[in-house]
C-alpha cells in the first residue's frame, strides 16, 4: 500500500512509540502503560452510527473500550452506511461507520457540521470482511459461481436454478427447476456499493449498472439492513443474496465459492485481507483519508474479491472540542491489536495488518485534542 500520504505523521508516531517503549518501567501490574491508565480519566457519552455490517465488531470495541474507561458511554446506531454518513455530515454523530469512504466530490461539497470549518476528515479502514453470496436452495449445499453467472443471477438474466450457466460450473449438483429470487438491500448500503462494484468491475457486460449504495433494480425482494437480507434468504427457497460473511456464518447459510483465475475461492478473513494488501490507496485525498481502491479483478492466488472495507470516519478538529478526546481514544482502541482481535473473535472479520495499523494510528494522531 502507498504510505506517502501520512509518512510524516507516521514518522512522528514512530518516535512517540519509541519514547513510550523507553518508559516500560512505568507500566502498571496489569501490563498497561501510564498513558493507557490515564485514558480511564475520560468521561462522557457520544453516539455514532452507520454501517450495519460492522455492528458486531462495534459491540466488541465498545465493550473493551468502556471496560478500560468506565465513565464513558459509546452508542452506535446500525442504521446503514448512507444514514451514518448523512448524520455525520449533519453534526448528529461525531463519528460514523461506513462501508465506503466519502467520495472526493462529496468531501469538497461538504459541509461537515461535526467539524470545525476547514477541518479535514479522517477515514480509517478498520474493518475488513468478505461479502458472502448467500443462497437457500433445497438440496444444494454449495455452489461455484463465476462473475458473469453471479451477475446474471442478480441482474435477472438468469431466472431458474437449473440454468445451463449454473449447471456448467456445478456438474455434481442436483439443481432444481425453481425460480431464482434475488434479495437486495432496501436501504442505502455500503455493502451494496461494494457488491455492485465487484459485479461491475468483473462482469460489466452483464451487470451494466455503475456501483452505487442504492440497488438499481426494482425486481427481486428488498430487505432492510444486513439482518433483513439474511432473514429473507434464510426464510425462502430459491433465494440468493449478499451479506457480510460473519452474519452468513452466524445463520449457517449456504455460500458460494467465487472464481478467481482458475480456482474457486471460498470466503475467509485471510482471503479478504489478501485482496486489501494487493490494493493501493485512492489518489487525490487529504492527509489521514485512507480510502482504499480495491483491486477486485486480481487473479492472484488465494484472494477473495468480494470484500468490503468498512471505515470509521471522524473529524480532524471538532466543533465540540469536548467529544474529541473520547472519539480519539475510542478509535485508538478500535485500531489496536487488542481491539482488532476482539472484533475478529466476535465478528469473524480480518484484523488489519501491522503496516496498515501504523498508518491508521498516524491518521488518528491528526485529531486535535485541547
Amino acid at each position: 500500500m502507498k504510505i506517502s500520504r501520512i509518512a510524516q505523521v507516521g514518522a512522528v508516531a514512530a518516535v512517540a512509540a519509541l519514547a513510550l517503549a523507553g518508559c516500560a518501567s512505568n507500566e502498571t501490574p496489569g501490563g498497561t502503560t501510564d498513558e493507557t491508565t490515564a485514558a480511564s480519566d475520560l468521561s462522557g457519552e457520544i453516539s455514532g452510527g452507520g454501517a450495519s455490517s460492522q455492528e458486531v465488531a462495534v459491540q466488541a470495541w465498545t465493550a473493551g473500550f468502556q471496560t478500560a474507561n468506565p465513565d464513558v458511554t459509546i452508542n452506535y446506531d446500525p442504521s446503514g452506511s448512507g444514514a451514518g454518513r448523512e448524520s455525520f455530515q449533519a453534526g448528529a454523530f461525531p463519528f460514523a461507520g461506513s462501508d465506503r469512504a466519502f467520495k472526493v466530490e462529496e468531501i469538497e461539497a461538504g459541509p461537515f457540521d461535526s467539524c470545525v470549518d476547514g477541518s479535514g476528515i479522517i477515514e480509517l479502514p478498520t474493518y475488513i470482511s468478505p461479502i458472502a453470496i448467500i443462497f437457500n436452495v433445497e438440496g444444494v449445499d454449495s455452489l461455484n459461481l463465476d462473475a458473469a453467472t453471479a451477475a446474471g443471477l442478480f441482474a435477472g438474466t438468469i431466472t431458474n436454478w437449473n440454468d445451463p450457466a449454473i449447471a456448467a460450473l456445478n456438474p455434481d449438483a442436483t439443481l432444481p427447476d425453481l425460480a431464482v429470487t434475488p434479495v437486495h438491500r432496501a436501504d442505502d448500503s455500503g455493502t451494496t456499493e461494494n457488491f455492485t462494484d465487484y459485479l461491475f468491475q468483473t462482469a460489466g457486460d452483464v451487470w451494466t449498472y455503475e456501483p452505487d449504495g442504492v440497488w438499481p433494480l426494482s425486481s427481486g425482494e428488498a430487505a432492510q439492513g444486513t439482518s433483513g437480507v439474511v432473514s429473507a434468504v434464510a426464510g425462502g427457497n430459491g433465494t440468493i443474496g449478499y451479506a457480510d460473511a460473519s452474519r452468513a456464518a452466524e445463520e449457517g447459510l449456504s455460500t458460494a465459492a467465487i472464481q478467481v483465475g482458475d480456482e474457486f475461492v471460498e470466503y475467509s478473513p485471510e482471503a479478504a485481507a489478501a485482496i486489501v494488501d494487493e490494493s493501493p490507496f485512492e489518489e487525490g485525498r487529504g492527509e489521514g483519508d485512507l480510502a482504499i481502491a480495491l483491486e477486485r479483478t486480481s487473479d492472484a492466488a488465494g484472494v477473495y474479491p468480494i470484500v468490503l472495507v468498512s471505515y470509521m470516519i471522524a473529524c480532524q478538529e471538532y466543533a465540540d472540542a469536548a467529544v474529541a478526546p473520547i472519539v480519539k481514544g475510542y478509535l485508538q482502541y478500535v485500531a489496536s491489536a487488542e481491539g482488532q482481535d476482539a472484533a475478529a473473535a466476535a465478528a469473524g472479520n480480518a484484523p488489519i495488518s501491522d503496516t496498515l495499523r501504523e498508518q491508521v494510528n498516524a491518521a488518528i494522531d491528526l485529531i486535535v485534542v485541547e
